[in-house]
């Protein structure tokens, strides 16, 4: 037999009391957490669709090409690469607060692979996009700049989006190392 439920912890009992305030019993760990994952959800999702606009725009003549092309520039300048950065932020503010340590595999595994990424990123996916641009827009998509370009920049972005994938996959399942 059960006794009788305890108001404050059964606010919508028959007879209970009206709570005297909202139950929003949320840490700021879970609050950085979301806007981690809201971060990745961001700079992924950016990333994933610039295959997709190129495949698309292959054909068309090169005012278009080029106009989609300094679109994904721009969207990578302005959200991608400033949600990355933010993710690290997020990142080590989780682990700092948290009961976390950088040392951690999946942690410590997703920090290289973000370094690495970061710096492709910067310093070899822009600039090599930068060019691809350049060489459009005075040579065509059929000089040989522009192909060069555009085979490296193709090339650097499977390589940024399998690095990417796999900082996921480490930061999802959380792998251990024995």
């Amino acid at each position: 037999m059960q006794g009788p439920r305890e108001p404050e912890r059964y606010p919508g009992a028959a007879g209970a009391r009206a709570p005297t305030r909202l139950p929003l019993a949320m840490s700021l760990f879970v609050v950085i957490k979301f806007l981690h994952v809201l971060l990745a959800i961001i700079a992924v999702g950016f990333n994933a669709t610039y295959g997709v606009w190129l495949a698309r725009v292959a054909k068309e003549p090169v005012p278009t090409q080029s106009f989609v092309l300094r679109g994904i520039k721009r969207l990578d300048d302005w959200f991608a690469n400033p949600a990355y950065v933010l993710l690290a932020v997020t990142g080590l503010t989780m682990v700092f607060i948290g009961d976390l340590r950088l040392n951690t595999f999946w942690i410590a595994g997703g920090l290289v692979l973000w370094v690495i990424a970061v710096g492709l990123g910067f310093f070899v996916y822009t600039p090599a996009l930068r060019n691809q641009i350049r060489a459009l827009e005075s040579s065509g998509p059929g000089g040989a700049d522009y192909r060069r370009y555009a085979a490296n920049a193709r090339f650097l972005g499977i390589l940024l989006a399998v690095i990417v994938v796999l900082i996921v996959f480490l930061m999802v399942t959380k792998p251990t190392l024995g």
